[in-house]
Parts: structure tokens; sequence; C-alpha cells
């Protein structure tokens, strides 16, 4: 007992001394230091402690083991929260013979508890500043010794548990501190056939808690703060006395969570903010040239703030002009076409649009109009937009539309892939041999290829073939498209045919395409009887091929045809 009371003391002043070591750097770390840089790799060693819970083999139980040990892990993320891990432990008791008193009809433990683990699985954490508490689920193999004279062998185990760590603010938040590292242990070892009174053989389940703590070494390219930027632009850039400009701010490198502040002004004109833009009055500005400026901050630092400028130019009025555009310069015929047309005004003048066309009917008001081909044969449609200002200036520009016949769609036929004999094996003549294997890998292929398509298999039986053959036939290919090949089961369609030979057809069936289903049948798969396996494995030419049989039958051995 004075022994288990000193070594628990041991692992608590690791682990009170490394929560101590952090609380004094969380504690001196500056604001800045808050928002913490995720690491890509991080790996850990740390001191552990392994005690098993009720877990005994033959009555003979397992006892603690405290040192020496050692945990290490190497972990790495894919993003900030999921990542893989791969640990592995050692622990090596130091206890002599008997120490422990763990002692049954006279006999004793006579060596030191050993434990090996080396396990992987996934490990999530939820980054909190220079806190980060994390958990993993790992599983794989433990070598472990029994408590009296069972030998060092390899079991299986799973391991599950959570930490936390806390990243120093130093060296380039290279390193962390792992104050605590609890996981529960479940492993299991078969020793072999129990004998010699139960001090050797038999099966151990063990269960246990694992602590550890210690340092962690992370690496991954730490974030740099980036200055942010602000861009401005003018729309439009050119404009007449009175025609308002706005002007748009778009950011980059703008830290999340970061409310940013826009303040603008103008060398010309009367200035309205709105957020990320503003608008510029131009009533009464002579013409010239002129600038809007915007400015952003959203902290104190010189990279929290970025300034930008855009031009704008006021034009003396002139006379009004008109363009005219489709949005499809082809159509089939009876489909529609927007037509815009964009009239400018020297004079800000009210402005009245009009459309024609050679041919086809356009209808609309304003800059926007529609043209339809309803009824058109192949022809080219000639659009006139026109403008007028109250004044009676006018503007006219033009635009062109090809009408097309619409094509005639061919129909869409089914395919016939490949064909497959089954005459080579008179043993086995209805299994998928490895030429046949080569045909369906084809088919495969295409299926993958066609993800809309069905596949339909028409096997086929010869007048001195066994009864339902043919439908035998069918049912293997299907498995070996489907276990081997990955095909969607659901889309195979299995039939007999009336061809009196050993072959088997594979048709594939297009969206939109008819399986003519003259000549074949269709069956009951419930109903057939299968013999042997549905296909062979891969045999290279040349070398002997070896069938298992039981134990008590003599193998055969047989050289591949």
């Amino acid at each position: 007992m004075t022994r288990l009371i000193s070594r628990i003391s041991k692992l608590s002043f690791v682990v009170c001394s490394t929560l101590a070591l952090a609380t004094a750097c969380f504690a001196q770390a500056t604001p800045a230091a808050s928002t913490t840089p995720d690491s890509k790799v991080e790996i850990y060693a740390g001191y552990g402690y392994f005690h098993p819970i009720n877990a005994d083999i033959n009555e003979y139980a397992y006892h603690d083991i405290y040192n020496p040990n050692l945990t290490m892990s190497v972990s790495a993320f894919w993003n900030r929260y999921v990542g893989a891990q791969i640990e592995g432990a050692y622990f090596d008791g130091t206890s002599p013979r008997g120490a422990l008193g763990q002692c049954r009809a006279g006999a004793c433990s006579d060596r030191d508890p050993m434990v090996y683990t080396a396990e992987a699985g996934p490990v999530f954490r939820l980054p909190m500043g220079r806190w980060v508490p994390y958990a993993h689920l790992l599983g794989g193999g433990a070598k472990i010794n029994g408590p009296i004279l069972q030998k060092l062998t390899w079991g299986w185990g799973v391991t599950a548990g959570a930490g936390i760590d806390y990243v120093l603010p130093y060296w380039n938040n290279r390193f962390a501190i792992r104050p605590i590292e609890a996981d529960w242990s479940h492993t299991e070892v078969d020793y072999g056939p129990s004998f010699n009174g139960g001090l050797e053989g038999g099966y151990g389940k063990i269960q246990a808690m694992k602590l550890s703590a210690g340092f962690v070494v992370r690496f991954g390219a730490p974030s740099v703060a980036t200055p942010v930027m602000l861009g401005c632009t003018t729309q439009p850039a050119t404009v007449y006395p009175g025609e308002p400009v706005v002007a748009n701010a778009s950011v980059m490198n703008l830290p999340a969570k970061r409310t940013p502040v826009y303040i603008w002004t103008t060398t010309g004109g009367r200035i309205t903010p709105n957020d990320s833009a503003a608008t510029v009055d131009t009533s009464g500005l002579a013409p010239g040239d002129y600038t809007v400026g915007g400015h952003l901050t959203y902290g104190k630092k010189a990279v929290d703030q970025a300034t930008c400028t855009a031009p704008f130019t006021v034009k003396a009025f002139e006379p009004p002009t008109i363009s005219c555009s489709a949005a499809a310069t082809s159509v089939m015929s009876g489909g529609t076409v927007a037509i815009t047309a964009n009239g400018v005004s020297p004079q800000n003048r009210p402005l009245t649009y009009s459309y024609a066309s050679s041919a086809g009917q356009i209808s609309g008001a304003g800059p926007k109009a529609t043209l339809s081909t309803a009824g058109l044969g192949a022809t080219t449609v000639t659009v006139t937009c026109n403008i007028v200002d109250d004044l009676g200036k006018t503007a006219t520009a033009s635009t062109t539309v090809s009408v097309q016949r619409p094509p005639v769609p061919p129909p869409v036929q089914t395919q016939s892939l490949c064909t497959m004999s089954f005459t080579r094996d008179r043993a086995r003549p209805a299994r998928v041999d490895n030429e046949a294997k080569g045909c369906l890998d084809d088919v495969a292929l295409t299926m993958n290829q066609r993800a809309d398509a069905q596949l339909y298999v028409i096997g086929n039986a010869s007048t001195d073939d066994k009864p339902q053959a043919a439908a035998e036939r069918a049912l293997n290919i299907r498995e070996y498209l489907t276990r081997e090949k990955g095909v969607d089961p659901a889309r195979i369609y299995l039939r007999t045919g009336d061809s009196l030979d050993r072959t088997a057809q594979t048709v594939l069936v297009p969206t939109g395409a008819t399986f003519a289903a003259t000549g074949t049948q269709a069956f009951d798969e419930g109903a057939v009887k299968r013999h042997g396996a549905a296909y062979g494995p891969a045999v290279v030419p040349g070398k002997r091929v070896v069938r298992r049989r039981p134990v008590h039958k003599k193998a055969v051995v047989r050289k591949h045809k």
C-alpha cells in the first residue's frame, strides 16, 4: 500500500506541475495571443500510469504499473477540428518477485507486469484560444504478459479518452503542455490453454484506466497578420451633370467576425454614404475630373486600416446615343430572345423607346423588349431599337438574331457488349472463368461510364446441359459484376435465351431505349439451384492451382489449362 501511494503521488506531482506551468503561462500571455494558430501535426510524449480495473486471469489479478513508462503519439489534422492519431505506450513495472502479494496456492508473480500498445484512430479537437481540449478513439494491438507465468503475448485492444493542451505563448507557438490525458482501455489476450494449475495459459480481459501528462511539439505554418486591403470603383465612371455616381468598396483580408467602419469623401458633389457604398450627387457640377475616397477601419493598428480612391468624370451635355443588343445571336424557331436597348440622353431628358423587327413579333417598353420567333423558318431577323427624347431628337441602332430549325434527335438504341463462352470448363460449365472475367471487366467499365444505363444478361444452355444451366450462368455473371466490380444489382436484369449453346450475352440499354425481349424469358431466381462457386480466382498461366480440401481428405492438385 505504501508503494501504491508513493507511485500515485509521483503521477499527481507531474500532473499538478504541468497544470501550474500552463496556468502561469496563461496568466503571462498578452491579449493578442488569444488567437492561436492551428497546428497541422502534433507529437506528444508523456509519463503515464496504468491501473487495471477488476482484471484477472485464472483468479490471479493484474496489478498497477507505475514506471518506467512512456506514452507517445503523432496526430495529423485535416482541418482545425478533425484528424488521425497513432499512439504507442510502454509500461514496465519494477516490482520484485511477489512484491505485491499476488499469490494463490503458494505461487506468486515471478515477473514484472509489462504492457506495450500500438493503436490508431480518429482524434477530435476544439481550439479555444490557447486551451485545446480533445478526444480520441483508438484501436490496435497490445502485448501484455500475465500476472503469473504467462509470457508476453499480442492481443487486441481499444482505447477511448480525452485530454487538454495548453499552447505556450512562446517559441512561435510550437510547444504545448498536456496537463492530463485520461483514457479507458479494454484489451483481450489469449495466452493459450490453461495448465500448470492455472499458473500458465488462459484468456485475459484487461480493463484499465490510463493517465498521462507531458509535452506536445506542434508543426504547421502559423498564420501571419495580413493587412486589410480596400479597393474602390465608381459606376459609371463618366456622367453628365445631375447623374448619380455610385462608389463601391471591396475588402480583402478582413478577419472573421470583425465589423468594419467606412468613411467616404469626394472632391466634388454631395456624397451620401451607405456602409460599403456611397452615392455622389453631381447636380450643378462643372465638367471635369473628380475623386471619391474611401477609408476603412476596424482597429487602432496600421494593419487594421486601409484607404482607396476612384475617379469619375463629369462631361458636358452631348447629343443622345443608343445601343441595341440581343441576349442570344442564335435561337431555335419558336423561342424568344431578350432585346436590350441602352439609351443615353446628354441633357438627362426623358426617353421613349420603340422597337421594330423584320420578322416575328417584338413587344416591350422601356429599355427591354422580347422577340418571338413562333412560326418562323430558318431566317435572320433584324431588330431595330429607337429612342427619342422630349425635344424630338432621335437615335437608332439595330441587332440581328439567326433563327434555326430544331434538329431531330436520333432514336436511342441498345448496344450489345460482349458474349461469353462456357465450354472450356466441363466440370464447372456455369462458372465465370478468366476469359469471361476479361469480358465482364469491360462491361463494368461501360456501366460506370454510363450511369443511367441498364444491363441485361441473357444466359443460354445447350441441349446436353443441366437443367437451369442458362439461369445459373446469368446469376453467376451478376454476382461477379456486383461483388467484384461494384455494379449496382438494381441495374442488372437477368433472362434466359433460346440459343442452344453454352454462352451468355450482355446488352446495354441506355435511358430512352427499350430492350427487345423476343427470344428471351424471365425466370424465378429463388428456384435456381446453384452449383459451386460463381467465378474462379485469377490464375497465372503455367502455374499450378492447389484447391484445398478438408483436413480429413487428401488435397487434389490440378494443373491449370
